[in-house]
């Protein structure tokens, strides 16, 4: 597995693009902007794009989303807790593409040899998810490196962000964690030194 960190848009989203190295296949997860140059690193390293995953709905991580699904023909993955309808003049959730799927806790996504299994992690908002691919962990905006995600916007729940890290410090073992911002981190590194996840887990 090969992943792969593209900072995107001004407020420098992390898109990752993870690879199964053996067929080429790979996910793209928060293409929230900047549409060429997901599109160029794709196309530069022949992978072909196989899903598109949403570990929340808000525009900073969703801005590409349209343009690389209608690039590649690959299908759109989030949790419809985020979604809106195209109607709706709600900034803080997405109105997804036609077509869209919708995963919720327990589910998994497979890309070929790689196995995505969802984790509702609301908190952020009501339908942040985190994924599971092997040793990684892609937190979204729920966990960061020595803190969280804010839970003053709309839809915002500081009783739900606690217990998605009371859930996350949970899981056994250790786990790179890749967050929407910032640098990645490690789960075990965030249970001992991350005051969040320490108050959550106690």
């Amino acid at each position: 597995m090969l992943i792969k960190t593209i900072p995107v848009g001004h407020l420098e989203t992390n898109c990752y693009i993870v690879t199964d190295e053996n067929t080429l296949g790979c996910a793209v997860i928060d293409p929230g902007d900047e549409s060429n140059t997901i599109m160029d690193y794709l196309e530069d390293n022949h992978l072909s794009c196989k899903a598109i995953l949403l570990p929340h709905g808000h525009y900073d991580h969703t801005g590409a989303v349209v343009a690389v699904a209608e690039e590649t023909g690959a299908p759109v993955w989030m949790n419809r807790r985020d979604t809106r309808k195209p109607t709706e003049n709600d900034p803080y959730r997405y109105a997804p593409p036609e077509g869209c799927n919708f995963y919720d806790d327990g589910d998994c996504v497979d890309v070929d040899a790689l196995h995505f299994q969802v984790i509702a992690t609301p908190g952020h908002t009501p339908g942040g998810v985190s994924l599971v691919c092997g040793e990684a962990l892609f937190t979204g905006d729920t966990l960061f490196k020595g803190s969280c995600g804010r839970v003053d916007l709309p839809g915002g729940s500081a009783k739900d962000e606690m217990q998605s890290l009371r859930r996350l410090c949970a899981l056994p073992g250790d786990y790179e964690v890749y967050p929407g911002h910032m640098d990645p981190t490690t789960l075990e590194r965030e249970r001992n030194f991350n005051y969040y996840c320490r108050e959550a887990s106690k």
